[in-house]
């Protein structure tokens, strides 16, 4: 049986993107839902073209951040989602919804962890504090998500 699958994304999706195109070729599971920072991103129009369901956070119409993660946290405990992908997720996630889905939640990162991580190291962001270090090498972190930022045990990397 397939592993059920959440990813959480915030910008355009080229992330999510990857993940929908590698599953297609490959079929290593269901992706259930995109859980979008925000009701306008690109990411909505991938999911839309792929036939996936999707939740948006829309903090313009006054629901907390805490109960946006409180729903979440039954709605996915009640379907039985496998695995929370973070593709770019830009908010805060809180340590109960962390901890309710412990090893479960999979990040990655756009640098070599213990390198250019933790709060503020995010994006763009990133990618500019390596060049401006003057690294020679970079590249990708997968690692299981903690309370502590880009804390969690690592899956694999790849320069």
């Amino acid at each position: 049986m397939l592993k059920k699958i959440a990813v959480f994304a915030s910008g355009g999706g080229t992330d999510f993107q990857s993940i929908i195109d590698a599953n297609e070729k490959e079929g290593f599971c269901e992706i259930k839902y995109l859980v979008a920072s925000k009701p306008e991103i690109g990411a909505i129009d991938r999911a839309k073209k792929a036939g996936i369901a999707t939740i948006a956070y829309d903090k313009a119409k006054g629901e907390g951040i805490a109960a946006f993660y409180k729903a979440l946290t039954e709605r996915f405990q009640s379907e039985g989602i496998d695995y929370i992908v973070l593709a770019g997720w830009l908010l805060i996630i809180p340590a109960d919804f962390i901890s309710s889905f412990e090893d479960r939640i999979i990040n990655i990162h756009p640098a070599l962890i213990p390198s250019f991580c933790g709060k503020g190291f995010y994006g763009l962001k990133v990618h500019a504090a390596a060049i401006e270090y003057g690294v020679k090498v970079s590249g990708a972190t997968v690692h299981f998500v903690e309370a502590d930022v880009d804390g969690g045990a690592i899956i694999m990397q790849r320069t």
